[in-house]
């Protein structure tokens, strides 16, 4: 859990190491996408597991892609040009807020009692503190507003994906073709990437990216689900931002006030109380696959992997956890 939690957190300081050392937006996305497919399909490969073949399923995939891996990959990389990278992990924090929002709002989610709705306001009062438009050192920007628009269209992709991607196979086989998806389409921007004027640590930085913390990041999280089950597993998510405050801090010597940690502590806990309640049964050792719909709890890293229940790699993951009961694998 811990090395899950460092890998995944650290995605925005490689990021920001990456920018800061010659590569643009747009290349950190394509490398990063080319590394995740290759990792996912090494994996896939070792546990047996095939390609989809149906043209729907590829179809949803695209979609999926776009929305879960191109769309907040770029914005990422344009947020961090201004924005510091432990900031960024914080307004990452906010995607199960906008995912309970979407629910709300799309007739998908009706569980909205005072303990949510609480934690639904809490929660964008805890963003408007980290911006403080009222204030002259307020960081609402550009760039402040491409990050929120990243951890959005994560939302925007689980929401999708819950309705159109549950049990459509082995999961690292499916996440390695939503990344192949992604990778054609950030080929797209191959021809505004610019040159590559990038150093030794730049190319370092997205190779961890894109390795690290996409690739290996999904076996990892894959392996705790079914070790420890959802509910230990979605811990992880609470970590992210105070790991990506941590190491720009320690590494990038970012500064950090008080503002901004009052800020992450009111939208983590406004995250919490959305959180539905936890089933009291104790998960199975075995056998157990990451689940099949991404819910308001869901917090993903800068990967575009969704903490349960949606597979990493942004793919829907089954047959899995659905309704609250589990499917064991034979």
């Amino acid at each position: 859990m811990a090395a899950l939690a460092l890998l995944w957190g650290s995605g925005f300081l490689w990021i920001k190491l990456a920018l800061n050392h010659g590569l643009s937006p747009a290349q950190i996305t394509i490398t990063r996408c080319v590394l995740g497919t290759a990792v996912l399909l090494l994996l896939a490969r070792s546990a047996g597991q095939r390609l989809p073949r149906d043209r729907a399923t590829w179809g949803r995939l695209a979609v999926a892609a776009l929305f879960c891996n191109a769309v907040p990959f770029a914005l990422f990389g344009v947020g961090e040009q201004t924005v510091d990278s432990g900031v960024a992990g914080v307004l990452n924090a906010t995607t199960p807020l906008w995912s309970l929002l979407i629910g709300l709002l799309l007739g998908t989610d009706r569980g909205l009692g005072g303990r949510r709705l609480t934690g639904l306001l809490l929660g964008f009062a805890g963003t408007l503190l980290i911006f403080a438009p009222w204030h002259r050192s307020g960081m609402l920007s550009w760039g402040a507003l491409a990050l929120l628009g990243a951890a959005a269209s994560y939302a925007v992709a689980f929401a999708y994906m819950a309705r159109r991607l549950t049990g459509r196979g082995a999961p690292l086989a499916v996440s390695a073709a939503q990344l192949m998806a992604a990778t054609a389409w950030t080929a797209l921007a191959l021809p505004v990437a610019g040159p590559v004027r990038a150093d030794a640590t730049a190319l370092l930085a997205v190779a961890a990216l894109g390795v690290l913390g996409t690739g290996v990041t999904f076996y990892l999280n894959y392996r705790l689900i079914a070790d420890e089950g959802p509910t230990s597993a979605a811990t992880v998510g609470y970590l992210l931002p105070v790991v990506s405050v941590v190491l720009g801090a320690l590494v990038l010597d970012e500064q950090v006030g008080a503002r901004v940690w009052a800020g992450m502590a009111v939208v983590l806990a406004g995250v919490a109380l959305t959180r539905p309640r936890p089933h009291r049964t104790a998960p199975p050792r075995t056998g157990l696959e990451p689940g099949a719909g991404a819910g308001p709890g869901a917090l993903p890293e800068p990967g575009g992997l969704p903490k349960p229940g949606a597979a990493p790699g942004g793919v829907a993951a089954g047959p899995g956890i659905r309704n609250g009961r589990t499917a064991r694998r034979a």
